[in-house]
């Protein structure tokens, strides 16, 4: 009922026909109406994955950024690990978590809600942008220690400080874990709830959040740097991370996933599927009424 003004562009009035012509432009069809309400109902859901992409962005630069500071070494060997691959094990984490799902949290939710995918599609993206908060605290928990082993030795002008690279894997894990639940809730979502005409354009609009993720994430660095090396201080991400303060970054993002969340919750609540998706027959069930 909230969109019903809209309903106006489908009303027929004399002045329509008075030069012939229906211009489409100030008469639409019913069918043009309710599609145009139902892509603006996807808008809030897509505007929550902007900050998620944010987050999974940082696998990317921050991360990497991070890692060139610590021990990259493979025990006592020689052999040195390059920062930007430990992204493997977001990989290896997909790989974990789909036949997880799959298997185990689809048949024991399904007993529950009665719908055919145990979960619906939103709430299994809120459970994904939940996730994605403690990909960010674990970062940041890591940094202080790192920052903390600097102060102990007193090794502000050494890059790589002894602690290694590889406790950076749980980070890389969590992201994985959410982004099982998000970035493919999200990608069903659209394409289900979209006008059945529109089904490719709504895919390929859930995937512009990447890209606003990636702008979004420059943004954040660019203001943050400006703010933070203001009165000569070396700001929170300096060329040299010991002396730098790159655990506030990762507690910005943080805070910012803990309202993303909360917005994400309102937009699911107000949010009316389209139709009935995936109730079981025998089970009645409001599942695809909730998030």
């Amino acid at each position: 009922m909230i969109f019903s003004f809209f309903d106006k562009a489908a009303v027929e009035i004399q002045s329509d026909h008075m030069k012939g012509s229906v211009d489409s432009w100030r008469l639409c069809t019913v069918t043009q109406v309710e599609e145009l309400k139902a892509i603006i109902r996807l808008l809030p859901i897509w505007a929550t994955g902007i900050i998620f992409s944010t987050v999974y962005g940082q696998m990317g630069n921050l991360f990497v950024l991070q890692g060139t500071f610590m021990d990259a070494y493979v025990g006592n060997s020689s052999f040195q690990i390059p920062e930007a691959s430990l992204s493997i094990f977001d990989t290896l984490s997909v790989i974990f978590w789909v036949p997880i799902y799959d298997r185990i949290l689809i048949p024991v939710t399904r007993r529950f809600t009665g719908h055919k995918s145990g979960l619906t599609q939103l709430q299994r993206m809120g459970i994904g942008l939940f996730i994605s908060i403690f990909a960010m605290l674990s970062a940041g928990i890591l940094e202080v220690v790192r920052l903390n082993i600097v102060k102990r030795h007193d090794i502000y002008g050494v890059k790589e400080v002894p602690i290694s690279i590889f406790w950076q894997v749980p980070q890389y894990f969590i992201i994985g874990c959410a982004e099982v639940f998000t970035f493919i809730g999200q990608l069903e979502f659209f394409y289900e709830q979209a006008p059945d005409s529109m089904r490719s354009l709504c895919s390929a609009l859930s995937l512009t959040t990447n890209a606003l993720g990636s702008y979004l994430s420059s943004l954040l660095v660019t203001v943050v740097t400006d703010i933070s090396t203001r009165d000569g201080k070396p700001g929170w991400i300096p060329d040299n991370l010991n002396y730098g303060h790159l655990h506030y970054f990762f507690w910005l993002l943080a805070v910012l996933s803990v309202l993303n969340l909360g917005a994400f919750l309102l937009a699911a609540k107000w949010y009316t599927y389209k139709r009935s998706v995936g109730t079981l027959p025998a089970i009645k069930s409001e599942a695809d009424h909730t998030i």
